[in-house]
């Protein structure tokens, strides 16, 4: 059976447990816990497809297992001093992953993330965003539409501006990827942004009928699954943030 340690480089690509969920080895315990719980939330089983649920589940598992050592002072001791995992926990200890998660955290609504969006666009959190994503990137607009939320589209043209004052304010250096961009390229995002958008409203359409079918008479598992299908997709992009907003709650 493989190690914590093993699963760790099979799934996240290291060993080293401070480096997946990037946080400095001085990290304070609610650093931790908001890591946690922006890594958590991208792998959480009840977020991913079908076909997609096995692999997030042990995800989720070597995450949480990661947390529990990183919470626990002894276990942490042992990892940063001799750089080992204690693998002899209970093995029932499977099933309580996501009791705790959930005894954690407050789950996300799609009212909370409605409400982030009016919140944050057009702000100074938002223009903060922008010129990370700018630089992360070297001015690739591919990259800042992953990483700054609601980037879209119909919000580009703004997006663009907002880039454009910062470097004729010499806030940021001039990149040719932001402004030699080939048209090509540039239409290549908008479709795949628009067949996104037609695979969101194609699943809408499925979930409006589950729940006109729930509604009719189903079993209580079924309408609670179908809540948990509800749940706004693709808001990767919002982890930090929410993190930052939710992940200090107890």
């Amino acid at each position: 059976m493989p190690s914590t340690l093993d699963l760790c480089e099979r799934f996240f690509g290291s060993r080293d447990v401070y480096e997946i969920f990037k946080v400095n080895k001085n990290a304070q315990e609610g650093e931790i816990k908001k890591a946690y719980y922006k890594l958590s939330l991208k792998v959480h089983p009840d977020r991913v497809s079908p076909t997609e649920k096995a692999e997030a589940t042990e995800k989720f598992k070597v995450l949480s297992k990661i947390y529990s050592v990183l919470s626990d002072q002894d276990k942490r001791a042992l990892y940063d001093e001799q750089g080992l995992i204690d693998d002899d926990d209970d093995p029932a200890a499977d099933v309580k992953w996501m009791a705790m998660w959930q005894k954690f955290f407050k789950p996300i609504t799609t009212d909370d993330i409605e409400d982030f969006e009016k919140a944050y666009v057009g702000s100074e959190l938002e223009r903060k965003d922008i010129k990370e994503a700018y630089l992360g990137g070297k001015g690739c607009l591919d990259y800042m539409s992953q990483y700054v939320p609601y980037m879209g589209a119909k919000s580009e043209p703004r997006i663009i501006e907002a880039v454009q004052s910062m470097i004729a304010a010499g806030e940021v250096p001039e990149y040719k990827a932001f402004t030699e961009e080939p048209k090509e390229k540039r239409n290549r995002r908008h479709r795949r942004e628009n067949k996104e958008v037609k695979e969101a409203k194609a699943l809408k359409r499925k979930l409006d009928n589950r729940k006109a079918s729930s509604s009719r008479g189903g079993s209580l598992e079924q309408q609670i699954a179908q809540r948990r299908s509800e749940r706004e997709q693709g808001f990767n992009s919002l982890l930090d943030r929410l993190a930052a907003k939710y992940g200090n709650e107890k």
